[in-house]
């Protein structure tokens, strides 16, 4: 959902409400009725901690800004290092009240004719499977457009004002929309059959779950169980949002909200890069089982509202420098498409002015690929026990799991810095992940402006 200035003050507060407050119940599962499984369900899902995810906004990405489009790229993309690709929404969009904004559901079981049909859609889950590759959809269960059929059949599903009006979702201008009342069983029951219909009639592997914060534990409880409860799929569940209890209910993934507006003041109003430090903790304060938390560096909403990785890191070397942080710390990454080859341009909503030059800054997608093909095959950074040594100006860190040992530094500021190198790190040569070679640490390391090393011991 496009997010407007006030967006993560309202999550927040009302996360500090929800958690405290709303207790985890176990509604009933759904069970299937009537749906045929189209294609081979995919046998190669990452397991949680394995993902790395990609987001492709349809409308920018390709000149057609299509699902042919997207079918075109995918060697490209599982080249750069992707496991999975998470498609923004693909339903038809609302026309009444509305601002061709994709997060306004018309019907929750069409395709939108904007980006093709059902066989074209199917066509980008078959050759993401082909490749290796897991596709998940945008979700958007909260609100619908105020065309949705489910309007006029069944006004009781919809949350009204004391004059019988349906509302828009309380503490956000989001006026194109029309808020679902989640009191509602029959509602959450239609909603969950939808989610199951395109597990059958797509053969996707999962969902990012939009604006998750927003409808109750209870209710992605009941989802993410019935989710489950199809045997034949391993299904990814992606929450957009920060709420704690979200990994009680059972999603893989929550977002790395926290994270992205710290780096934006550690590399922007330069706050101390130990700042990171605390969020290791907080946010994976519920995680179990290899739960994780989403971290990036752009995505479609801040893209336009904030600005690029260029904008809000330092230009290209700065937007590495972060990257690597939020790639390799303690993280799922996300790519938002575009990232890669270093796009200069914000992509504002709804999304339509812009078209991604996908010939910008070749030796950049090198230095990502070589990145996420280490991060894939290191369970160290996947898995790794994290021990931080970081300062104000370096973020510096080991990971280390089954006697494997990653070291990795990256200087937050566009000047020189000095970092000492631990002790138990001086005098070990290192293989260069990104340059090439080897390294042997003295006691101390300068690091040039926004210079960063990945460093397998």
């Amino acid at each position: 959902m496009l997010r407007y200035s006030l967006y993560l003050f309202f999550t927040l507060l009302f996360i500090s409400c929800k958690d405290k407050d709303e207790p985890i119940i176990t509604p009933p599962v759904v069970t299937p009725t009537g749906l045929i499984q189209y294609g081979t369900p995919f046998s190669g899902v990452p397991d949680r901690e394995d993902a790395i995810i990609y987001q492709v906004n349809m409308r920018p990405f390709s000149a057609k800004g299509n699902f042919a489009g997207v079918v075109e790229r995918l060697d490209s993309i599982k080249a750069l290092g992707a496991n999975v690709i998470y498609l923004m929404p693909i339903y038809p969009v609302g026309k009444f009240k509305a601002f061709n904004s994709p997060y306004c559901v018309m019907d929750y079981q069409k395709v939108n004719p904007e980006f093709g049909n059902l066989d074209d859609l199917r066509a980008i889950v078959d050759g993401a499977h082909t490749r290796g590759m897991s596709v998940i959809l945008d979700w958007v269960a909260n609100h619908t457009s105020f065309d949705n059929p489910w309007i006029s059949a069944h006004t009781d599903w919809y949350v009204k004002n004391s004059a019988g009006a349906i509302i828009n979702p309380p503490g956000f201008n989001w006026t194109d929309v029309a808020q679902l009342d989640f009191k509602n069983g029959d509602m959450r029951k239609e909603m969950i059959s939808s989610m199951k219909y395109w597990v059958y009639a797509a053969n996707v592997d999962g969902f990012r779950m939009d604006y998750t914060d927003g409808p109750p534990v209870d209710f992605w409880k009941q989802a993410i169980d019935t989710m489950r409860s199809i045997s034949t799929h391993k299904l990814l569940m992606f929450a957009e949002g920060s709420r704690t209890a979200n990994f009680s209910a059972g999603f893989d993934y929550n977002f790395g909200f926290g994270f992205f507006d710290q780096l934006k003041k550690i590399f922007g109003n330069n706050n101390s890069a130990l700042t990171i430090d605390g969020l290791n903790n907080t946010e994976y304060s519920s995680a179990t089982n290899g739960q994780q938390i989403i971290r990036y560096t752009t995505n479609h909403d801040v893209n336009g509202s904030d600005g690029t990785p260029l904008d809000l890191f330092g230009g290209l070397r700065g937007s590495m420098s972060a990257f690597v942080i939020a790639s390799t710390m303690k993280s799922i990454p996300m790519i938002y498409g575009s990232q890669e080859v270093g796009f200069p341009t914000k992509i504002v909503f709804p999304f339509t002015g812009t078209k991604i030059n996908w010939s910008l800054n070749p030796a950049l997608k090198e230095e990502y690929k070589k990145i996420l093909k280490f991060r894939a095959g290191s369970d160290a950074i996947k898995r790794g026990v994290l021990t931080t040594f970081s300062t104000t100006d370096v973020c510096a860190f080991t990971k280390e799991r089954d006697g494997k040992k990653v070291f990795i530094m990256a200087n937050v500021r566009n000047k020189s810095v000095d970092l000492t190198i631990p002790v138990g790190l001086v005098d070990q040569t290192a293989k260069d992940v990104v340059n090439g070679g080897t390294k042997t640490f003295g006691t101390k390391i300068t690091l040039a402006p926004y210079e960063y090393f990945i460093l397998d011991l």
